[in-house]
């Protein structure tokens, strides 16, 4: 260990280096706890007049929105040195869940989806406290977002091995793709409980990043209400879509044809990883924190564009359904990576507040979540004569437009408070 340490602390690149690897590393690990079991379709199984699947998504969704509540407590007080512990906490927790999900017929093991997702919810603002309020925290960030733009198609990949090399069934599957994936886990949480604080020159960089008790969330809220507010409601949409994209990937591809690809997966989001990857690590190089968060909106903007745009060009025949879903997942990750992260990072050194950006995404997260239960629903309910295909078109045009609108709504309201307080 001390050997690990000094290596670590021998300079700023080898510092970089260990810390987005293990960061990286961790978050691939933990994917298979959130996502393997979207390989699985639990074709003609319905209860209540609904899917098997939207109801173990809505499980899902419904333990990630309470876990996002209960994070914006936890996880913004949550001490530094706790937090390797309490990831080992988390997983161990959910894995055993899904354990007795599998055990347990359905619908009845519908509660152990949730109660997995309870924990597995405030995973990322914990990892995320390792990161943030460094002077290398976008390319940190830029490393961890990539990871889990390559984990949904990577637990889905494991996921239908885990079915089709093992023959393990559906139910069994998420516990299985767990039991491959837990060790490794927790060899990576080790390594991140290895990273050190921030220094005092990253401190004077991006602002000192220290617990936040009730009293100083209700004041950051406070004074930033009317921005919070526009950038939840689009939060939730792209969040929405995001979540729908990922959960129904598999029916896509098979209205696609590609239904007997199992690599298509990890195929197309490769590419976007990269392309996310790059962007976000070009923010290094931005070190005015004004002009940072200003482009990190432009982005955020340019994503929801790419959305309706390469859908537009799919229709039009004009784009391959395998460049289309890469182009559209390029606009869906280039919006939600920057304002799943860096948004906040730099919107906080900008303002030259002191706080945690865990806090301001898991309260993001805490709305974000419902939207896909209402989509889901709606889905179901009202539009069951369109196939996952049409409606996921459809849904590509209206959260394209809705979410520029909102994205640029908000970067005017936010302009004018910066200039107030310039003053």
């Amino acid at each position: 260990m001390q050997k690990l340490s000094e290596f670590i602390a021998r300079s700023s690149f080898n510092f970089t280096v260990f810390a987005s690897v293990t960061a990286f590393f961790t978050y691939m690990c933990f994917y298979p706890f959130r996502r393997a079991y979207t390989a699985a379709m639990y074709e003609e199984l319905a209860f209540w007049g609904v899917q098997f699947k939207i109801l173990i998504i809505t499980a899902q969704v419904l333990g990630f929105a309470v876990s996002k509540g209960l994070g914006i407590k936890y996880v913004s007080e949550m001490l530094p040195q706790k937090r390797s512990r309490n990831l080992l906490i988390m997983i161990a927790l959910s894995w055993m869940s899904y354990f007795f999900f599998a055990l347990t017929p359905a619908p009845y093991n519908l509660a152990f989806i949730f109660l997995a997702s309870l924990p597995l919810g405030m995973v990322y603002g914990t990892i995320l406290g390792f990161l943030e309020g460094r002077k290398t925290t976008d390319l940190l960030v830029a490393v961890l977002t990539a990871s889990f733009i390559l984990g949904s198609g990577f637990a889905k990949s494991i996921g239908a091995w885990v079915m089709n090399s093992l023959h393990v069934s559906q139910f069994w599957m998420p516990f299985v793709a767990g039991a491959i994936m837990i060790i490794p886990f927790g060899v990576c949480v080790w390594l991140m409980g290895q990273i050190p604080p921030p220094s005092t020159a990253d401190q004077e960089h991006r602002t000192e990043r220290k617990p936040m008790q009730k009293a100083d969330r209700k004041a950051f809220i406070s004074e930033f209400a009317a921005s919070m507010t526009i950038f939840v409601i689009s939060y939730v949409l792209l969040t929405t879509f995001r979540e729908f994209r990922d959960n129904f990937t598999p029916e896509i591809w098979k209205l696609l044809g590609y239904g007997n690809n199992s690599s298509i997966f990890t195929q197309t989001e490769t590419p976007i990883a990269i392309a996310v990857l790059l962007l976000m690590a070009a923010m290094r190089w931005v070190q005015n924190n004004d002009k940072a968060f200003l482009i990190i909106q432009g982005l955020m903007l340019l994503g929801g564009v790419l959305i309706g745009v390469s859908t537009f060009l799919f229709q039009s025949q004009a784009l391959s359904p395998v460049l289309w879903l890469t182009m559209l997942g390029l606009g869906v990750y280039m919006a939600y990576s920057m304002c799943n992260s860096l948004y906040f990072e730099r919107m906080l050194a900008s303002f030259k507040k002191s706080g945690t950006v865990g806090f301001l995404i898991t309260y993001a997260d805490y709305y974000a979540y419902s939207g896909s239960i209402a989509v889901l629903f709606y889905k179901n309910y009202f539009q069951k004569s369109i196939n996952y295909l049409e409606f996921f078109i459809v849904l590509s045009y209206c959260i394209s437009v809705i979410y520029v609108i909102l994205v640029a709504l908000s970067m005017w309201n936010l302009r004018l408070k910066k200039a107030r307080t310039s003053v």
